[in-house]
């Protein structure tokens, strides 16, 4: 069986192997970026499928407008970035999360594609159907059938391995993130629910507050009017002591004049004795 003169086999290798020149390329990339390794893709093997995809596209739809530089450039920036968009977008869907990210670039549209990253997907199309892919084709077509089909075989049972066991993560990741929003919504919803309470119970003791804010005055007011009423009769009271004070005031000034006069004769007595 083939595809616009390619066999299954030839594709499918060309698939793999461009997966894995996209996956070293990024991996590249990044680590250089970030100064440690950081594995790219999110398979579990060193491969990224978009590139490899994206390659079969311009292997079977590019090729034939190699006689047109312009228009090949065109469309293989139109293809590479709606390709590139589509993945993105399935990738968010189905994991729920987001593999690159360029929102920080100009002209990006939803994060998921750029102007600067189309042209460069132009670009590499060109490198690619014009320099490499020739001496991979080359390389392939010196292989023997027996080993191309087991190469395929062999190759395609890890691939589909490695799937399986993505898949299941991705379903575990996805379950994970419901149940971590779930409980985000039901802690955000008793948060709610408490600041209410709290509200209502901060509204009471306001009111007791008040309430006692009000006994408070009126027992100062009480108080204050019993004491201005006992501070009167006290005056008053004062007032008829007051002769009573004066006389003792006189009766002491006449004890000491008597106690001078006595001290007075007892020193001329002793004088006299002398």
């Amino acid at each position: 069986m083939t595809i616009l003169g390619h066999s299954i086999q030839e594709l499918f290798l060309y698939f793999l192997f461009y997966s894995f020149l996209g996956w070293l390329m990024e991996t590249c990339y990044c680590s250089l970026h970030e100064r440690r390794l950081v594995p790219r893709g999110f398979l579990y093997g060193p491969i990224c499928p978009i590139y490899g995809c994206g390659v079969l596209l311009m292997i079977l739809f590019f090729t034939p407008l190699k006689g047109n530089l312009l228009l090949f450039y065109v469309v293989a920036v139109i293809v590479m970035t709606s390709w590139e968009y589509f993945v993105a977008w399935l990738l968010e869907v189905t994991t729920h999360v987001k593999y690159w990210d360029y929102s920080n670039s100009r002209f990006n549209l939803k994060g998921r594609v750029c102007l600067w990253v189309a042209l460069v997907w132009g670009v590499l199309s060109y490198v690619v159907i014009f320099w490499i892919h020739p001496a991979v084709e080359r390389l392939y077509l010196r292989i023997p059938l027996w080993l191309v089909n087991s190469l395929c075989w062999v190759l395609g049972a890890l691939l589909l391995a490695d799937l399986v066991l993505t898949i299941r993560q991705l379903a575990l990741v996805s379950r994970l993130m419901k149940s971590v929003t779930s409980a985000g919504e039901a802690l955000q919803l008793q948060l709610a629910l408490g600041r209410a309470e709290l509200a209502d119970k901060l509204d009471e003791q306001a009111d007791e507050l008040r309430r006692l804010r009000r006994e408070q005055l009126a027992r100062l007011e009480k108080y204050t009017r019993r004491f201005r009423k006992h501070y009167a009769k006290m005056t008053v009271s004062a007032s008829r002591y007051r002769p009573t004070m004066e006389d003792l005031r006189a009766a002491g000034a006449l004890a000491l004049e008597e106690l001078q006069k006595k001290k007075e004769q007892l020193q001329a007595a002793r004088r006299r004795n002398k």
